[in-house]
């Protein structure tokens, strides 16, 4: 688990309390599950051989994962946005090809919800890593406050009374990876983010985008499905 960085003083924290940092793992797991995802799509869904988009993940993430323990975060982070770059537009290509080979009958019914799945299951990961890099100036920034009281999404504990706050043992809270996900998880099947209210208008943009995606894979199943019928 990471902490604050030495040489740079937290806000808004005590000096009798060590601030731990969110951990980042979380996220390195989720993009390496976004590049196996690809690797099960049917190969016509997808630019270039199976493996290639979880070597190009490994390759990005690992000296992103070597840069950010040294301590240089700029540049860790220029690799981080450039990997999520990379599997966002590749999840969207994958898309556009399934939507354009649909009316031509090719793919057996089994690749059809193969891919589906695979998609949808993507689109929710790659964009819960979007909303944990971009919120409230991502993980780094967040560490350096002694809370999360400030950013794109009103977390419930974000409602409530610092004196109610720290009663419950959450005065120095703020969102984690897992967070994020659920947030994703939610904007891809109620196509809303349910208990999180969006302030900012980029991340009202992004999640459009996402449930764009999400209604547009199952829009696609559901044509395939009355097809069959």
């Amino acid at each position: 688990m990471d902490v604050v960085p030495q040489g740079i003083a937290p806000q808004n924290v005590p000096q009798n309390v060590t601030r731990q940092g969110e951990p980042r793992w979380p996220a390195l797991v989720a993009m390496l599950a976004v590049g196996g995802i690809f690797y099960a799509l049917p190969p016509p869904l997808k630019v270039g051989p199976d493996w290639l988009m979880l070597v190009v993940v490994v390759l990005l993430v690992t000296p992103g994962t070597f840069l950010h323990h040294r301590g240089l975060y700029g540049p860790a982070h220029m690799i981080g946005y450039a990997a999520l770059g990379v599997v966002t537009l590749a999840m969207i290509v994958s898309l556009l090809l399934l939507v354009f080979r649909l009316p031509l009958h090719k793919e057996t019914p089994s690749q059809l919800l193969r891919a589906a799945v695979a998609l949808w299951s993507s689109n929710v990961l790659v964009f819960a890593s979007w909303y944990w890099r971009l919120d409230a100036g991502g993980p780094h920034q967040r560490d350096l406050r002694g809370s999360h009281t400030d950013g794109a999404f009103l977390f419930p504990q974000m409602t409530l009374s610092p004196r109610l706050r720290k009663e419950m043992g959450e005065d120095q809270w703020s969102p984690h990876f897992v967070d994020y996900l659920f947030l994703a998880f939610n904007t891809s099947t109620a196509f809303s983010p349910t208990d999180v209210p969006v302030l900012s208008r980029w991340a009202k943009a992004l999640m459009m985008v996402q449930a764009a995606i999400a209604l547009a894979t199952l829009a696609v199943l559901a044509a395939r499905a009355v097809n069959i019928l």
